[in-house]
C-alpha cells in the first residue's frame, strides 16, 4: 500500500488563534462597557462633554461634545458591537482555529487549498471590523445577532462559502475512511448557519447603507427567532461540541465515552433544535400552534443536550486526577458543565409557566451568558492553552497563571449569572404585583429599574473578573510564544485511501453513512430543514395565521423616517413593542380598557421591532400617552422627565437636520416591494404630508412648553442663516413615530389570557 507524505499548515491556525484572543478581549471590553452604562448611563457625557454640572466630564465645555459624538457610544450601538464581536469574532474565530487544526489531522490530509484558507481568514476579519464601523455609525437592520446591513451580509456569506468549499474539499481528499464525530458537527454547523443566515437576512436594499427586511411583522418575528435561537444552536453550540469531541479526549488522552451516544446526540440534536425558535415569542402575536410546538420540542432538547454533556464528562472516567493539575482540563470540565446547566435551564424557560415571568427580564440575559461565558468562553480558553505549547514546541509559561485565569473566569461567571437571575426574578415578579384594590403595586416603571441597579453593579464586577482572567491569558500566551519556536508545518504520512464500492457485508448503516460525506451532509440538511419548514411555511402562506385589521394604516412618510431613526439608535435593545395578553401588561401599558398586541397591527413593519428585553417600558401603546414636548425633553435628558432613569441622552436628535432626501424612495420601495397600499397622491404629496405633520408637532410642543419655544427662538437669532427650524429636525420625526405607536386600534373590549 502506497504511503503518502504531506504536512499540516499551522500558519492559518496561528492566525485564527490570534484573532480569537484579540477579538475575545475586545468583546469582553465592549460587554463591560454596556454593563457599566446600565448603572452609569452618563458614561458618554463623561467622555464627550455635558451640560449637567453634577457630572465631571473629561472634556471642558458644554454638551456640544456629546452632540458631536452622534451616538457613537450609544447603548444600542455598543450592545450590537458586543454581541456580534462575541458571536462572530470570538466564538467563530475559535471554531475556525479549532477546525483548521483538527480537520486535517482527523482526515490525514492538508487543507484543500491554502489560498482559500487565507481568503476565508481575511474576509472574515474585514467583515468584523466593518461591522464595528457600521454599527457605530448607526447602520444596522435591528435583527438580533444579524444586524449587519446587506453588503456585510454578502461578505459574511461569501466568507462562509469559502470556508465550506475548503472544508468539504479537504473531506473529499481524506486518507481516513470514516468521518469522526467532531466532523459531523462541523458539517452540520456549516449547513445550519448557511441555511439560517441566508433565509433570515433576505432584505430589499434602499441604498448601500440601508435595507428593509423582506418579511414583515409576525412573519419577520417568526423567522428572526427561528434564526436567533438557532444561531445559538449552530454558532454557539454545535461547533463547540465538535471542538469538545476532538480536544477533550486529546487533552485527557482518553477515548470518547460512547460512540453510540455520539450518534444519538448528533442526529437528535440537529433535528430537535430547529423547532424550538418560537419559544422566544410566547404570548406574542405569532400563531398559538407554533408556540405549542416550540414548547414541546424545547423540552425534548434536554435529552440530546445532556447526552452530549454526559458523553463529554464521562470521557474523563479514569482521568479525573489529571483535572487537578491540568488547567486545560479544568476549563473543559467547567465548560461542559455550564453547557449542561444552560441546556437544562433553556427548556424550562421555554415553558409558558416560566416564560411569562422570565421573558423580557435579566433572567434571560443571565441564561445566555451562562452559555457564552462558561460554555463558549471556557472551551475557547482551553483550546488556546492546549494549542499554543504544541505549535510553539514548548511548555506553557505559567501553569499558575492559567489557574488564576480559570478561577477569575469562574468567579466572573458566578458574579455575572447569579445577580442576573435575582434581577430577572425581581423584575418579572414586580411587574405583575397588584394591590388589593386592583391597581398595580409598582405602577412607575422606574420602581423596577432602580430595584435591580445593585445587581447590575455586581454583574459589572463579574465582567471585570472575567476580563482580568482574559488579560492574564494574553500575558501567559505572549510569554509562552516568546520562549518557544513556532512550527510552521508538521510533517505527516498516511497510506492512500483505497476506494470501496457498495456497502460491505455486516457494515452498520451509520458506519456506512460515516464514510459517505455527501449522504451525511444531505441527511443533515433535511434533518435541519424539517422543523423550520413545518413552522415557517404555513405561517407565511396561510392568511388566517396573520389576520388583517382594516383600521391599521401604513406609516406616514415622517413616521417612516422616525422609525429608521429608532432603528439607527438601537432603541429596540431596551424597549419592546409587544403587549402580551396579561392583565398587568394591559393595565400598565394600555390602561384599564386596553388591548394586547394583535398580529394585524404589524403588517407594515419591515422589520418587526418587538424586542427581547425590557430595560425600559414597552412602547407599543406609547402613542398619545405623553405630550410631544415630553418626548423632546425625554430625549434631551431622560432624567429631567424620569428621575432615576438609566436611559442615555440623545441630544443630537434635537440638533440634527432630518435627511429627507430618500423619503419618497422609501415610500416607493414599500409600495413596490412590499405592497404597502400607498396611493399615487400620497407618494406625490409626501413632502407636503411630512411638512404638515411636523408643523402640527412643533405647534403642540410650543404650546405645551414655552421654555422650548424660547430656547429655539434664541438659537434662531444666534445662528442666523445656519438655523434649522425645529420642524426640519430629527427629533420631530422620532416623535411622530413614537406618537403613532399602537393608535390604530381602540376598543373597550378587554381580553386577556385569563378569560
Amino acid at each position: 500500500m502506497e504511503i503518502q507524505k504531506f504536512s499540516y499548515d499551522n500558519n492559518i491556525v496561528r492566525a485564527f488563534l490570534y484573532a480569537t484572543v484579540v477579538f475575545g478581549i475586545a468583546g469582553f471590553i465592549l460587554g463591560l462597557t454596556t454593563a457599566l452604562m446600565l448603572f452609569y448611563p452618563e458614561l458618554p457625557e463623561f467622555l464627550f462633554g455635558t451640560d449637567d454640572m453634577t457630572i465631571q466630564s473629561l472634556r471642558e465645555g458644554n454638551i456640544q461634545g456629546l452632540v458631536n459624538s452622534q451616538g457613537i457610544l450609544g447603548f444600542g450601538r455598543i450592545r450590537m458591537m458586543h454581541t456580534n464581536t462575541v458571536i462572530f469574532a470570538f466564538v467563530c474565530n475559535s471554531f475556525f482555529c479549532a477546525t483548521y487544526y483538527s480537520l486535517p489531522r482527523l482526515l490525514k490530509a492538508p487543507m484543500y487549498n491554502a489560498t482559500l484558507s487565507w481568503i476565508h481568514f481575511w474576509s472574515w476579519q474585514i467583515m468584523i471590523v466593518a461591522s464595528w464601523i457600521t454599527f457605530a455609525m448607526g447602520f444596522n437592520t435591528s435583527k438580533e445577532y444579524a444586524e449587519h446591513e446587506w453588503p456585510l451580509d454578502i461578505l459574511l456569506t461569501f466568507s462562509w462559502i469559502v470556508f465550506g468549499i475548503n472544508m468539504f474539499g479537504t473531506i473529499a481528499k481524506r486518507r481516513v475512511r470514516h468521518l469522526y464525530v467532531a466532523i459531523w458537527f462541523y458539517i452540520a454547523t456549516w449547513i445550519g448557519v448557511a441555511l439560517l443566515y441566508i433565509v433570515n437576512n433576505l432584505e430589499v436594499p434602499l441604498d448601500f447603507w440601508k435595507s428593509y427586511s423582506l418579511y414583515s411583522g409576525v412573519k419577520d418575528a417568526l423567522i428572526q427567532w427561528w434564526y436567533g435561537h438557532n444561531a445559538v444552536a449552530f454558532i454557539l453550540t454545535t461547533p463547540i461540541l465538535g471542538m469538545m469531541y476532538y480536544f477533550l479526549p486529546k487533552a485527557a488522552n482518553r477515548p470518547v465515552f460512547s460512540y453510540k451516544l455520539s450518534i444519538i446526540h448528533f442526529w437528535s440534536l440537529i433535528f430537535v433544535y430547529l423547532w424550538a425558535g418560537p419559544h422566544h415569542l410566547h404570548y406574542t402575536a405569532i400563531p398559538g400552534w407554533t408556540q405549542a410546538l416550540a414548547t414541546g420540542f424545547s423540552i425534548m432538547l434536554i435529552a440530546p443536550s445532556w447526552g452530549g454533556m454526559l458523553n463529554g464528562l464521562l470521557t474523563l472516567r479514569g482521568a479525573w486526577e489529571k483535572v487537578r493539575d491540568n488547567p486545560v482540563l479544568k476549563f473543559f470540565v467547567v465548560a461542559v458543565t455550564c453547557y449542561g446547566m444552560a441546556t437544562f435551564e433553556g427548556p424550562l424557560l421555554a415553558t409558558k409557566t416560566l416564560n411569562k415571568i422570565g421573558h423580557y427580564t435579566d433572567w434571560v440575559i443571565g441564561h445566555v451568558h451562562l452559555g457564552a461565558l462558561g460554555w463558549n468562553g471556557f472551551m475557547a480558553f482551553g483550546i488556546v492553552y492546549y494549542l499554543v505549547p504544541i505549535m510553539w514546541r514548548t511548555n506553557l509559561w505559567s501553569v499558575k497563571l492559567a489557574n488564576w485565569h480559570f478561577w477569575l473566569g469562574t468567579l466572573g461567571v458566578l458574579f455575572y449569572v447569579v445577580p442576573m437571575y435575582i434581577s430577572g426574578f425581581t423584575q418579572g415578579l414586580m411587574w405583575k404585583q397588584f394591590n388589593p384594590d386592583g391597581t398595580l403595586m409598582y405602577k412607575n416603571w422606574l420602581d423596577t429599574v432602580t430595584a435591580v441597579i445593585p445587581y447590575y453593579k455586581m454583574r459589572f464586577l463579574g465582567g471585570t473578573f472575567y476580563l482580568t482572567g482574559g488579560l492574564l491569558m494574553v500575558v501567559n500566551i505572549f510569554k509562552t510564544i516568546r520562549q518557544g519556536s513556532f512550527q510552521r508545518e508538521v510533517a505527516a504520512e498516511a497510506p492512500a485511501l483505497a476506494r470501496i464500492h457498495g456497502r460491505k457485508a455486516g457494515e452498520g448503516i451509520h458506519l456506512w453513512i460515516e464514510r459517505k460525506p455527501v449522504i451525511l451532509s444531505i441527511g443533515a440538511f433535511f434533518t435541519l430543514s424539517i422543523g423550520g419548514a413545518a413552522e415557517i411555511i404555513p405561517t407565511m402562506t396561510i392568511k388566517k395565521n396573520v389576520p388583517t385589521i382594516s383600521a391599521v394604516k401604513p406609516y406616514s412618510p415622517l413616521e417612516l423616517e422616525g422609525r429608521d431613526l429608532y432603528i439607527r439608535e438601537g432603541c429596540n435593545a431596551c424597549h419592546s413593542q409587544m403587549i402580551r395578553p396579561f392583565r398587568d401588561e394591559i393595565v400598565r401599558f394600555e390602561g384599564k380598557n386596553g388591548q394586547y398586541s394583535k398580529a394585524g397591527e404589524f403588517v407594515y413593519d419591515h422589520p418587526f421591532l418587538w424586542g427581547s428585553k425590557r430595560t425600559g417600558p414597552d412602547l407599543h401603546r406609547e402613542g398619545a400617552r405623553n405630550p410631544d414636548s415630553w418626548h423632546l425633553k425625554h430625549m434631551y435628558n431622560p432624567r429631567s422627565t424620569s428621575p432615576g432613569s438609566i436611559m442615555p441622552r440623545f441630544p443630537w436628535l434635537i440638533t440634527n437636520k432630518l435627511d429627507r432626501s430618500q423619503m419618497l424612495s422609501k415610500m416607493e420601495l414599500m409600495k413596490k416591494s412590499f405592497d404597502v397600499p400607498y396611493n399615487k397622491a400620497q407618494i406625490d404629496s409626501a413632502n407636503a404630508w411630512a411638512d404638515g405633520q411636523a408643523s402640527g408637532i412643533v405647534k403642540r410642543i410650543y404650546a405645551e412648553a414655552t421654555d422650548i419655544k424660547e430656547q429655539i427662538e434664541k438659537e434662531k437669532v444666534a445662528k442666523g442663516n445656519q438655523f434649522v427650524p425645529l420642524e426640519k429636525r430629527e427629533i420631530v420625526a422620532m416623535i411622530a413615530y413614537l406618537q403613532r405607536l399602537g393608535t390604530d386600534i381602540k376598543t373597550t373590549d378587554v381580553k386577556t389570557a385569563g378569560n
